[in-house]
């Protein structure tokens, strides 16, 4: 690349030192500007027979080519295109009647800049006119003379002219000739730093480097400290090199705060030039335009008229033939100043068509054909304004990461439309390739109305229409650019984008359709999403809705007393309440039991609005809290609040309830109180209505903060005790009613609204039942009392009924065929069994019935986790073992998967053993894990309670036990046992007290600037507050939810296993939006490693390109960067490397230069995130990287 740089550079200086000095010093006329010529008018004069142009060769790619083609067609011009090696698939080149590679072997760029295989192949193909387009050799002088010895015309000014004011220097001293007020600069191409130097202190800063050969804002650097000159100088002249084969630079003083102007300007051979009013691009970033504007809004018509006055003389002086443009900075005072002519035609050049309905391109031609202006009817006083114009450069760039060129395949495109707006582009349509080796802009959107506002409202609603899938884009940047005040009421300077960070605040597009593919693709290519537990396969059956008649309002419900009376009020009329209420856990606890905690909330949505009308005298609904929280995150990738929140609209009128661990929050760890308190506070705020607050351990301060919170909060409190042992036993010496008793009292006494009874693991008896609840009522008359437990044994109903006759308020039950096993006791048998008693609970059996066959039938969708795999009945050893219901069901899968089915037993027992050793406690979430973690380590490692107690000191526990021991659940109750817990713990810490006292409370604020710089502007209240819960857990999340979008509005076998071949499924994705999907095919597997999956979507074809992981194992990929991980820095940006500034065990600051990565003609600098060491560099010079490849290891201080 530098090789062939060098050669260009010198085969330029020898073109010119072979002109002949008559062709410098000869005078050349100007042209004037076409006055108002009609849109695209074909009446146009036609060409002298010797000089009409028959075939016409456009060098250069993408839109501009297409643009001049376009032109061309419209004037029966044959068209030859040329294309690199990389734009083999490249629009344009199918655009032309012929096309040619060009520059075989070459870098991208360099294919572009190969004059002489241009000029042969338009030799070879009877080509008579060259089109330079915009950038590439656009302004190389010695490209137009190699033209005109060709014997090519070439459609732009002479040579002299283009070397005249190609040459940026050059173009300033003919300005000043001509009486043109300049920037102060240098008189020509700065050598070296030392002279760069040397203007600054001169001239003072600020000061800007710009490239002497070409525009577009490549090589221009802004330089405001005089120890940031080097490195500016040298970025700048590595970014024109790269960008125009010539690194030469110029430099001048900075003006502040201006507007950018430029105007339009056509002259002919003839020595007539006119202009065609102005253009406001003061859109800029990174002085590149983004936003263009013509005419100049509220540009006052003096300065407009000297401003075109000026380009005109300019033109005149160095007599300008063809189009070309003249630009100028406007300050605050409405002071002007010439900063350079562009020679050529400008990207921008299409507003200047809309307003004045000239045809530039059609005119280039035309002009160079040998027409006047006069013969076109271009006459000043003709050309006319008419509205206004606004084009904007919808660019292949995430504004979300500072612009970073995106790159890859056009997965979707659909343009916006309609009464003036156009569209210029090469790479609009879906399946186009985005490469890392050119400009990444995508689309030019021109509007075109009567006004200003009236134009920016046309482009607002056209970028709004626009769909453009599987690379990012600028369009949020642009819809903010447009719908800014500032920019609406039309004066913005080039500081605009710069002084508005509310620009970069984005909405990211939901993209919501093709993220679904690509979650659909992934899963027919690797498999289910969501680890699937046995080799059962989801029912086909769609479970049917019971009927309800439709009413505009739900019935009255519980949740109606709670929200009138309050918690207080509420708790009152339950205990008033003369039947029994029911707590339906089928949307929790009873498929955590079953179906390990795996039905999703688009099947509880299904259902939801039977329960509103068939059960609102429901006393609660458990549908959240404990382990539902976590999972829903972590196996069903969906957010836990907004489940709560989506259940809480289909269901006004149910109170609902929830499992909180006390200082546990919905965790298995001790957070800080600060946590627990904003975690109730959310709760409430999103839809819960109870909380059931215990602790493992019964330990009392634990629960207390829970209580606290939830109070707070101005939640429901129902203190509840873990209860375990049996009541009824007389050996009984720990869990006495007197124990029970007393713990209920200290509720009571900090200010419990409804006592709760959890029997985790189905053991309270029938007797046992009466006993406690008789002796709970008979000690706190005026408490409503709620009991909760687990059918393992199959005594549940018995019990359950024997709470109700003992005085209970309230019992659990699960709807029939969620009941039963580890699940709660059917509602179904306690309804029916209360039927025309006292107790009745208003529930009708034939609701219940139609409720049981909706959710039979769902369960069958989750057959891949269905207890009954390996649980077949209930088992009275519970009794013995006390084992919760819950964890029974996970610990005998367990056993089954790892081929110690015949094992279990042994298991139980060891769990018997285990709770024995660690003290005898309660056994939930998380003090029952501590408990079966140690039976399983038992069975292991083939131990009793004795070897253990004997072999203590010699053998590694599992890390919840020792944590046990160390005190981190809190206290158990009669302490810990001794000496046991001193030799596991051999010196260990011990925490005395309750845990999370200690912890120091979580910075929120600094939380959500974590996971913004991680996942971006998208994080709500919520996932902080899940975060702080589960850091890691809410991290994928987040990541899967960004990559797959709403993976919860498909049907549960679809999240499951996917689709079948030319299965139609629909999915709605919010209310009156419903998508059509049909999956086609699956390719085959690329070099790459990745398979294209076929789709139709709402009747049209979409595809996706999913990576084989089986496949890909065996092909080498270079390694990404780890996320989250600061140390760990990854590329941009695709690019190559073009500079390493670091190596291996160095010290760095952070901020301090990396490396330079070079891509679409754009140097970005990598820099440290962090102090440290440089552990590894994994790239080396010229190497091309995608985007997030690993770059630099840096072990961070």
């Amino acid at each position: 690349m530098l090789r062939l740089q060098a050669r260009l550079s010198s085969l330029c200086h020898g073109a010119r030192a072979k002109m002949p000095d008559a062709a410098r010093s000869k005078t050349q006329y100007g042209y004037n500007l076409p006055p108002g010529m009609g849109r695209y008018s074909s009446s146009q004069p036609q060409a002298k027979p010797d000089e009409k142009i028959q075939k016409l060769l456009v060098a250069n790619r993408g839109e501009i080519a297409i643009r001049v083609f376009r032109a061309c067609t419209e004037m029966n011009i044959r068209t030859v295109a040329i294309y690199s090696e990389q734009d083999k698939m490249h629009m344009h080149r199918q655009k032309a009647d012929e096309s040619y590679l060009i520059g075989k072997g070459l870098p991208p760029v360099a294919a572009y800049l190969n004059i002489p295989e241009i000029i042969q192949i338009a030799k070879e193909n009877d080509v008579d006119a060259v089109h330079p387009g915009y950038g590439f050799l656009s302004e190389r002088s010695d490209f137009a003379e190699a033209c005109t010895d060709a014997g090519i015309k070439f459609i732009g000014p002479s040579a002299e002219v283009v070397y005249k004011m190609g040459d940026k220097v050059e173009a300033r001293k003919a300005a000043i000739e001509a009486g043109v007020q300049v920037v102060p600069g240098t008189d020509g191409p700065v050598e070296d730093v030392e002279q760069a130097r040397y203007f600054c202190e001169q001239y003072g800063l600020p000061v800007i480097f710009k490239a002497a050969y070409g525009g577009g804002g490549r090589g221009m650097r802004i330089v405001r400290n005089m120890e940031d000159i080097e490195e500016n100088f040298m970025r700048a002249r590595s970014e024109a090199e790269a960008a125009f084969g010539n690194g030469a630079l110029f430099l001048e003083k900075f003006i502040e705060r201006p507007r950018h102007i430029e105007v339009q300007i056509l002259g002919d051979r003839y020595g007539e030039v006119v202009h065609l009013y102005e253009r406001d691009c003061s859109v800029q970033r990174r002085h590149q335009k983004v936003v263009e504007i013509a005419p100049a809004p509220k540009l006052s018509p003096d300065i407009r008229a000297k401003m075109c006055a000026d380009a005109k003389r300019l033109a005149t002086h160095v007599g300008y033939e063809n189009a070309g443009t003249v630009e100028f900075l406007l300050d605050n005072s409405g002071q002007y100043y010439f900063i350079e002519v562009n020679a050529r035609l400008q990207v921008e050049h299409t507003v200047t068509e809309e307003v004045t309905g000239i045809d530039l391109v059609q005119n280039q031609i035309r002009i160079a054909e040998g027409r006047s202006l006069k013969e076109l009817g271009l006459q000043q006083e003709d050309v006319n304004l008419q509205g206004c114009s606004i084009q904007c450069r919808m660019t292949t760039e995430d504004p979300a990461r500072q612009f970073q060129p995106d790159t890859g395949r056009i997965e979707v495109f659909r343009s916006g439309e309609g009464m003036g707006i156009r569209l210029d582009s090469a790479l609009g349509f879906a399946g186009a390739i985005i490469s890392p080796y050119y400009d990444s802009l995508l689309v030019k959107v021109i509007a075109h109305a009567r006004d200003h506002p009236s134009a920016a409202a046309k482009m607002l609603r056209t970028l709004k229409e626009f769909r453009i899938r599987g690379v990012k884009t600028n369009i949020p940047f642009l819809l903010n650019v447009l719908e800014h005040e500032k920019f609406l009421n039309g004066v913005v300077d080039t500081y605009f984008i710069d002084e508005n960070p509310q620009l970069f605040k984005f909405y990211p597009s939901k993209n919501r359709a093709q993220k679904l593919l690509h979650f659909m693709g992934q899963t027919m290519v690797n498999g289910p999403q969501t680890p699937l537990a046995t080799n059962m396969e989801p029912s086909d059956v769609i479970p049917t809705v019971p009927d309800i008649p439709y009413v505009k309002s739900a019935p009255l419900g519980w949740r109606d007393v709670l929200k009138k009376d309050g918690p207080e009020g509420f708790a009152k009329k339950v205990r008033d309440h003369k039947g029994l209420l029911l707590m339906d856990t089928t949307f929790r606890d009873a498929h955590q039991s079953l179906l390990a905690t795996r039905v999703r909330t688009y099947d509880l949505k299904r259902i939801s609005p039977y329960v509103t009308h068939r059960f609102n005298n429901l006393f609660s609904c458990e549908n959240w809290g404990g382990a539902t929280f976590d999972v829903a995150m972590r196996f069903l990738h969906e957010c836990p609040w907004e489940r709560l929140q989506q259940l809480r609209e289909q269901i006004p009128n149910v109170p609902f309830q929830m499992l909180l661990r006390g200082a546990n929050a919905v965790g298995y760890t001790n957070y800080p109180d600060n946590v627990v308190y904003k975690f109730c506070d959310l709760a409430v705020k999103h839809g819960m209505d109870i909380f059931r607050i215990f602790d493992s351990l019964n330990y009392f301060p634990n629960i207390k903060v829970g209580m606290e919170a939830v109070g707070n909060a101005g939640g429901v409190i129902e203190a509840a005790i873990s209860y375990t042992g049996d009541v009824s036993d007389p050996m009984a010496s720990k869990y006495t009613l007197q124990y029970y008793e007393d713990l209920a009292t200290e509720l009571v006494k900090a200010g419990t609204h409804i006592l709760g009874i959890k029997d985790m693991a189905g053991v309270l008896k029938p007797r046992a039942a009466k006993m406690l609840i008789g002796a709970l009522r008979d000690r706190f008359p005026d408490i409503p009392i709620h009991v909760h437990t687990h059918d393992t044994a199959c005594a549940g109903v018995a019990s359950m009924l024997a709470c109700a006759e003992a005085g209970a308020d309230v019992v659990d039950v699960a709807v029939d065929s969620m009941s039963g096993l580890t699940s709660q006791p059917s509602m179904g048998a306690v309804v029916a069994a209360l039927q025309r008693t006292e107790l009745d609970t208003g529930i009708q059996l034939s609701d219940v019935t139609n409720y049981s066959a909706y959710w039979e039938q769902t369960r069958n969708l989750y057959a891949p986790f269905e207890c009954c795999k390996t649980l077949k009945s209930g088992n009275s050893d519970v009794y013995i073992n006390e084992i919760p219901g819950g964890q029974y069901t996970n610990l005998q899968f367990q056993a089954f998967s790892l081929g110690l089915a015949d094992q279990f037993e042994e298991v139980k027992k060891m769990y018997a053993e285990a709770n024995k050793l660690l003290g005898d406690v309660p056994k939930v979430t998380p003090s029952s894990k501590v408990v079966g973690d140690m039976a399983q380590f038992m069975v292991q490692n083939k131990l009793n309670a004795k070897m253990v107690e004997e072999r203590v000191e010699e053998l590694s526990f599992p890390v919840s036990v020792v944590e046990y021991f160390q005190g981190y659940l809190g206290q158990p109750p009669g302490g810990f046992p001794e000496p046991l817990r001193t030799k596991i713990l051999k010196g260990k810490e011990r925490i005395e007290g309750r845990a999370g006292e200690s912890l120091p409370p979580i910075d929120f604020e600094g939380l959500k600037e974590s996971l913004e710089e991680r996942h971006g502007n998208i994080i709500r209240e919520v996932d902080v507050m899940s975060s702080a819960l589960y850091p890691k857990v809410t991290d994928d999340f987040l990541e899967f939810r960004e990559k797959y979008g709403p993976v919860d509005a498909l049907d549960t076998k679809m999240f499951f296993v996917g689709p079948k071949m030319a299965q139609e499924v629909e999915v709605t994705i919010e209310k009156g939006k419903t998508l059509s999907i049909k999956a086609l095919a699956v390719g085959d597997l690329s070099k790459a490693g990745k398979r294209e999956v076929f789709f139709e979507l709402n009747g049209q074809t979409r595809s996706v390109s999913i990576t084989d992981e089986a496949a890909s194992k065996e092909l080498h990929f270079h390694p990404k960067a780890l996320k989250g991980v600061r140390g760990s820095v990854g590329a941009p940006m695709p690019g190559t490397i073009v500079d390493i500034k670091v190596k291996s065990g160095d010290k760095v600051e952070k901020g301090q230069p990396l490396l330079v990565l070079s891509a679409m003609k754009m140097e970005m600098l990598v820099t440290a995130p962090c102090a440290g060491t440089i552990k590894t560099i994994h790239v080396e010079k010229s190497m091309k990287m995608e985007g997030d490849d690993l770059l630099v290891d840096i072990e961070c201080e």
